[in-house]
């Protein structure tokens, strides 16, 4: 069985593969992995990887991806990825604005895999690629209790976010 009920957060800078979720393809017990990435900052001088994600169920929530180098989110495997309330700020390398990446997978093979992006802020011309069909969400009741109770002694999401990430 795969790692489950794990939660990443951190301020990361200056790495070039910066976290990468999955033995490798093949190891299909990895497909039962649950990871949540939630609360980092993705800052300057990051290449790749944030993460890269091999089989399993990622689900990337309320993080802050800064001018990647060459993608912000990665796959192999047919991992599941959920992006939500996510803030991409693009590179100003036009051939680096994607979000995303599917490693080494054509694209027929990929447009299966359930990939999707909700209430994700793209900037600078960041743009994410979804795939597959409509996902399940897993999370939706323990992000709703997390938003309600950082509403409530906060204030209004707009307001959480700039605390959490401006300061």
């Amino acid at each position: 069985m795969g790692s489950i009920g794990i939660t990443i957060n951190n301020m990361l800078s200056h790495h070039n593969e910066v976290m990468l979720l999955g033995h490798s393809d093949d190891y299909l017990p990895d497909s039962g992995m649950q990871v949540t990435i939630a609360f980092n900052h993705f800052g300057e001088k990051l290449v790749q990887r944030m993460p890269r994600c091999r089989r399993g169920y990622i689900h990337v929530i309320n993080n802050d991806f800064t001018e990647w180098e060459m993608y912000a989110i990665g796959g192999s495997g047919e991992p599941t990825i959920n992006s939500q309330g996510n803030r991409y700020m693009a590179p100003e390398n036009p051939f680096a604005k994607e979000v995303t990446k599917r490693v080494d997978t054509q694209q027929s093979k990929w447009k299966g895999w359930n990939w999707r992006s909700e209430g994700d802020i793209l900037l600078n011309g960041a743009f994410f690629v979804a795939s597959g069909e409509e996902l399940e969400v897993k999370y939706e009741k323990t992000y709703i209790e997390l938003m309600k109770f950082i509403t409530d002694r906060l204030g209004p999401d707009e307001e959480v976010f700039n605390i959490l990430f401006f300061l």
